[in-house]
């Protein structure tokens, strides 16, 4: 590259940009008024072109940055990992530095196959629900873009299923209602990246709720044996496998004779039994006029002062010898003499506190 001035390399020369080209001059040739006139133009040349340098950089620079808010707004960024299980360290050691958080394995385990999953469904949904009351402050801003990826599949699957449309509904509201406070305070280290990037991203939300909301569940084409088909004794013995209190209403309005067996007094009370403890029963108690106990007005009462029992076809477990936290059916590189003995299933409130320290 040619030297535009003096250099401790080429000492007493520099080089000139003539019409024939680059040339070098020395310090006698430059006193020549041709060599002074010459030299005047070519620093003439060299400021418009720092000029322009500078106006590029400008709008280089600009460029990027529209390109960085563009990437920022957009939330179907790939940044998934499908780890079937991860070590989980609370301290530092010689051999590795630093602790696993909760953001950490949020952005390393599997969740994208979790939530194509039956038996795991409800146990992600749940989690995100968790996050988003409490902990989205305490995530990193890949694993706070991965919530918002994963939630969008969760609500992507609803919409291709039509199916489990209610607690997702709840979770967009748990979430916009965490949001609104979380902005407010932006600046203050709450949440991670532009106040822009967050307002597109409730903006997103609104727009799930309202396709939730139009959401029509379109009835099946088979004509074959229906609910109310099958006798009265094998539609409550389906009933009884209801966990939720608000599906048994909700099967309750599609048709009269369904409707009089969801007010079985049997059924409210084995979900009163299920959901809660003997004594939580006692304290909630309701008497009708005519002396009998009122099981379904208990459980709604029951469902505003106590939180209702949790159970999943398939969790997270964490190996208390090697402290691996894997899902139920992948293995994991235990070396206890039997790790079924030291395993322990965690809920998702478990999953949570186990990164609470």
């Amino acid at each position: 590259m040619p030297f535009l001035g003096q250099d401790w390399r080429s000492p007493g020369q520099s080089w000139v940009k003539t019409e024939e080209g680059w040339k070098k001059t020395t310090s006698d040739e430059k006193n020549d008024d041709g060599s002074i006139e010459s030299f005047c133009k070519v620093e003439e040349e060299q400021c418009f072109n720092k000029e322009n340098l500078l106006l590029s950089l400008s709008y280089d620079m600009a460029a990027k940055k529209r390109k960085k808010d563009l990437m920022n707004n957009n939330t179907k960024a790939p940044y998934f990992h499908k780890e079937k299980w991860i070590y989980v360290h609370k301290g530092s050691t010689k051999e590795r530095h630093g602790y696993c958080t909760l953001g950490e394995a949020f952005n390393r385990l599997d969740f994208c196959s979790a939530i194509k999953d039956a038996r795991r469904f409800n146990y992600v949904v749940r989690l995100l629900e968790l996050i988003a009351k409490s902990q989205l402050p305490s995530l990193s801003g890949v694993a706070q873009k991965n919530y918002m990826n994963i939630l969008e599949r969760v609500v992507q699957k609803v919409l291709d299923d039509q199916q489990n449309v209610r607690p997702i509904k709840e979770l967009l509201q748990t979430l916009y209602v965490s949001l609104c406070t979380l902005v407010q305070d932006m600046g203050k280290s709450v949440l991670v990246g532009n106040i822009n990037t967050w307002v597109h991203r409730m903006e997103n939300i609104m727009q799930w709720q309202q396709q939730l909301d139009n959401i029509q569940i379109n009835r099946p084409t088979s004509t074959g044996m229906t609910l109310t088909d099958l006798p009265a004794s094998l539609q409550l013995n389906i009933m009884q496998r209801l966990p939720d209190g608000r599906d048994l209403v909700s099967l309750g309005q599609v048709c009269p004779e369904l409707g009089g067996l969801t007010e079985d007094c049997l059924l409210w009370r084995r979900l009163c039994q299920y959901h809660f403890t003997d004594r939580q029963i006692r304290k909630r108690l309701i008497v009708s006029d005519k002396g009998h106990l009122e099981w379904k007005k208990m459980y709604f009462k029951l469902c505003r002062c106590y939180p209702v029992r949790e159970q999943y076809s398939d969790t997270l477990h964490l190996c208390t010898h090697c402290h691996i936290l894997f899902w139920k059916d992948t293995n994991h590189p235990c070396t206890a003499n039997n790790p079924e003995s030291c395993t322990v299933s965690l809920s998702p409130q478990d999953f949570i506190s186990l990164f609470n320290f």
